[in-house]
């Protein structure tokens, strides 16, 4: 007998989205002005968010308001100049393919993966485009793997950019630092936590995206990545590494919702789920254990086999699998690690002098409070909140363009420069059906 809780609460309402439509923008009329900067060959440094990939993957809308692309559109008023990303084209449009909501049941959202107009050359291969680009960004690129010159063949989205001489032999610092640029954004080391947490703070062998990465290493990777893109005194905006709790990805899946679903559907008064923590231990869960996003659609709940005919997370001889929840222990782990990679980041602005976008404070911020930009609530709810994609992680076009004037303050701060916001009412959050 085989029993599965499927229906884990993801209730969404959609009030909030639709007030995003519904308020008009705030205009800020400002001198423009380049103060001490010059962005006549601006170039972003970074990983997926940098790349504008959205909903579990990279296409062709989700790149054109990638926050780098929206900042230098704000730059083109003070000097800037070309900015050219590597976009998908239209009868490619849909890139790598990725998650759109295709229906809402019973207030739960039903997605479904996009598989038409998509750039792949070959399996796991995408398109190639290896013309000239401003927008540098690499989903999945990690501060410890960009010194690697093997890891242009294990990124798909990496081997797609380089000509085929390349692959496995130019490394991403050397591919970054070769632009002659005038001006940089650099937001890199996310990933370095972020692959090891969405794993459940399992690592997994042979797989180098799942790894913490070492303090010792971060610093030095990142020391000497903003060193060579300082030289000559250029300028720059760097970012710190978000908290991994501020994200839907780990903020969705409660377990009072787990608990939830198993009194609907089975009637069962039931008070613990029971998960396996780092230390291989089980124990009841708690609400400081994080589940990750992908569980909810998992069907594990509740199921048995013959192998194990306990009843899976209900049992403390069953116990929900690591790889599905990060215990309290690891949260704290990780967030001792982002605080340690944060305060790096925040020296080396502060001895290189340059701007400093503080991500992680912003983020915190927008998922408690929240904000409201414009009459626009924005906050880190799951598909209602604005600000987060259907994966829970990544940034929807209103995200984005928060972000970009997050970076455009930084650097208005740092530089004496007056260069207009973003309006991000302009810009939607998640697509609904």
């Amino acid at each position: 007998m085989k029993r599965i809780f499927k229906n884990i609460p993801l209730y969404i309402g959609i009030l909030s989205t639709l007030l995003a439509f519904s308020c008009k923008p705030e205009i800020e009329g400002i001198p423009t002005t380049a103060g001490e900067a010059d962005f006549s060959k601006y170039i972003a440094v970074g990983n997926s968010l940098t790349a504008g990939f959205a909903d579990g993957g990279l296409y062709l809308e989700g790149q054109q308001v990638a926050f780098p692309n929206l900042i230098s559109e704000q730059l083109r008023q003070v000097g800037g100049g070309n900015f050219r990303s590597p976009f998908f084209s239209e009868n490619e449009r849909n890139g790598s393919g990725y998650l759109h909501l295709k229906d809402l049941v019973n207030g739960q959202p039903v997605m479904e993966n996009v598989t038409d107009h998509l750039a792949y050359r070959q399996e796991g291969k995408l398109t190639k485009y290896t013309d000239d680009i401003e927008n540098l960004g690499v989903p999945g690129m990690r501060l410890d793997l960009s010194t690697q010159d093997w890891f242009g063949g294990l990124n798909m989205y990496f081997e797609r950019l380089l000509p085929d001489s390349d692959v496995g032999s130019k490394t991403y610092v050397q591919f970054a630092t070769e632009k002659n640029h005038t001006f940089f954004s650099f937001w890199l080391g996310n990933n370095d936590v972020l692959g090891y947490a969405m794993n459940g703070a399992v690592t997994n062998p042979g797989d180098p995206t799942t790894v913490l990465t070492q303090t010792a290493t971060f610093e030095q990777v990142y020391r000497d990545f903003i060193g060579a893109l300082t030289t000559n005194e250029r300028k720059g905006v760097v970012a710190t590494i978000p908290d991994v709790t501020a994200i839907p990805f780990f903020t969705t899946v409660t377990r009072e919702a787990l608990i939830a679903a198993v009194k609907a559907e089975s009637g069962q008064d039931i008070q613990d789920i029971y998960i396996e923590t780092g230390a291989g231990t089980a124990k009841a869960a708690s609400d400081n254990d994080l589940f990750v996003l992908p569980f909810a659609s998992a069907g594990l709940l509740g199921s048995t086999s013959a192998e194990n005919p306990l009843p899976y997370g209900l049992h403390p001889d069953h116990p929900v699998e690591s790889k599905y929840v990060l215990d309290s222990d690891e949260v704290t782990t990780i967030q001792a690690r982002v605080k340690a990679f944060n305060g790096i980041i925040e020296e080396v602005a502060k001895e290189e002098g340059l701007a400093l976008a503080n991500a992680h404070a912003y983020l915190n911020r927008v998922k408690n409070p929240g904000i409201v930009y414009n009459g626009v609530a924005v906050n880190a709810s799951f598909i209602t909140g604005n600000a987060f994609s259907l994966d829970g992680v990544h940034l929807t076009p209103i995200g984005n363009a928060l972000i970009a004037n997050l970076f455009i303050e930084a650097i208005n701060k740092q530089y004496g420069s007056r260069i207009p916001k973003v309006d991000a009412s302009k810009y939607r959050g998640v697509k609904f059906p």
